[in-house]
């Protein structure tokens, strides 16, 4: 994610300090042991903002936590909604928890150009100004990063999936997949090493996860909608039947919570705030992540009408998460009007998925696959037009490596769980719902048959 701007001239004056040069570059300080206080206060300011914005976005991002549980609260049918409600609370808690035991380490403690760290409990160290932020804000960022992948899963293989085979999933989507995948970027692996660079033109680029984070959880999920398959009535006669969700104002409220979280996502990878030109380009990121989102709301309610005559709300709401999702891999460098044309695209592609899904029975239920998984690929691509420093063939190859690896670790471990506690309610639990079958507490119990 992002990198940490103005520590080059910091580091050129605390040189220039030691050095003796403190007069020259800092004017009306008259020692060095002056200008190292005033330099120390300057690092302290920094870590301060650094830190903060950490916070805010790691809050701001657990929040969409909320949005993920409501928008699938919507878009499943009553009898599944407390269900959906659980395995959302669970997930959170199950990542939260994963990611301090094992994950955070496979991540970020792997060597120059590696594959993946050591499954070691993260230890939490006491800071220091050349740091640049606290050890907590960052490991709680990293977090809840993680949890949304797991959440983007959620959705799509809902209404029929047992709880506890899903949760041993998302142990080891948190604990092993996420984590080793964002250990090839985020933590120096080796799509960031020399003879990646050397070979594709450039590092692979991902500011905030459109492939890292949505693409992995769009794998995990396409493979887990695979294997599991549709649910009863989803497919009759060569036909696709529709399955009305419970609560489309609920469906909203969550993506409204989803586009308010992505401001933390996509600005607080940015990874610092301490100086003027980072302050500015968290601000420059959040234009753009709006722009993107509305955009896609636009393109997805034009495309709807003038394709079936009607305005759908159900692409309106995929449209805005789409645009979102296009716009992570590269928020800080495009344009307003390509950040425009960036999240309209990504929106258009989401829904021109829909049917293509339905052709091949894979029932998706909030749609996360065309959201998360096909938008995060082209917002991947696209970032080598936006970015002239990063070369098309290496995002290509960046794409391909994350999702070939996550695709086949995600169906090992899916065929894995069917082969063995089975993954899928009976037929008749499915009927009368999950909520009375599986955890025996109604969301809406005005409207269950006693």
């Amino acid at each position: 994610m992002g990198g940490i701007g103005g520590r080059n001239w910091m580091k050129m004056r605390g040189a220039a300090i030691a050095a003796g040069l403190a007069p020259a570059l800092l004017p009306g300080i008259a020692t060095a042991q002056d200008a190292v206080v005033v330099v120390e206060a300057a690092n302290s300011t920094q870590f301060v903002f650094n830190t903060l914005l950490f916070l805010i976005g790691g809050f701001l991002v657990m929040w969409m936590a909320a949005g993920f549980a409501m928008l699938e609260a919507g878009f499943v049918r009553t009898k599944n909604v407390s269900m959906q409600c659980l395995k959302n609370i669970s997930l959170y808690s199950v990542a939260g928890l994963v990611f301090w035991a094992i994950g955070y380490n496979v991540m970020y403690g792997v060597g120059e150009g590696g594959f993946m760290g050591a499954p070691l409990p993260y230890a939490f160290t006491d800071d220091d100004l050349a740091t640049g932020y606290s050890a907590y804000s960052d490991w709680f960022f990293q977090m809840v990063f993680c949890a949304t992948t797991a959440s983007i899963v959620s959705g799509t293989v809902a209404e029929r999936i047992k709880f506890w085979p899903f949760m041993i999933f998302v142990v080891v989507l948190t604990g092993l997949i996420y984590p080793i995948v964002g250990a090839w970027e985020w933590g120096g692996g080796m799509l960031n090493s020399d003879d990646f660079v050397a070979f594709a033109g450039s590092e692979f680029s991902d500011f905030a996860g459109s492939t890292l984070v949505h693409s992995t959880g769009g794998w995990a999920a396409l493979m887990g909608a695979w294997i599991l398959g549709p649910r009863l009535g989803k497919y009759v006669g060569g036909r696709t039947v529709p399955i009305v969700g419970s609560s489309i104002p609920l469906a909203t409220l969550g993506m409204f919570i989803l586009w308010l979280g992505w401001f933390g996502f996509n600005g607080a990878s940015q990874l610092a705030m301490g100086t003027i030109s980072d302050a500015d380009d968290v601000a420059r990121i959040f234009v753009n992540t709006n722009t993107a989102a509305a955009a896609g709301v636009v393109a997805a309610v034009l495309y709807t009408q003038l394709r079936y005559g009607k305005v759908d709300v159900t692409l309106a709401i995929n449209g805005a998460l789409a645009g979102l999702v296009a716009i992570t891999a590269g928020p800080l460098d495009p344009s307003v009007p390509q950040s425009i044309l960036i999240g309209a695209v990504g929106s258009l592609l989401a829904c021109l998925t829909v049917p293509l899904l339905d052709r091949l029975k894979i029932d998706d239920v909030v749609g996360a696959i065309p959201v998360h998984l096909v938008a995060g690929i082209f917002g991947t691509l696209v970032v080598a037009w936006t970015t002239p420093e990063i070369a098309f063939l290496a995002q290509l190859i960046g794409v391909l490596t994350v999702g070939l690896f996550v695709s086949l670790v995600s169906a090992v471990v899916w065929f894995a769980l069917k082969a063995t506690i089975g993954l899928r309610v009976s037929e008749e639990d499915e009927i009368i719902g999950l909520d009375q079958a599986e955890i025996g507490v109604p969301a809406y119990p005005e409207f269950v048959t006693p």
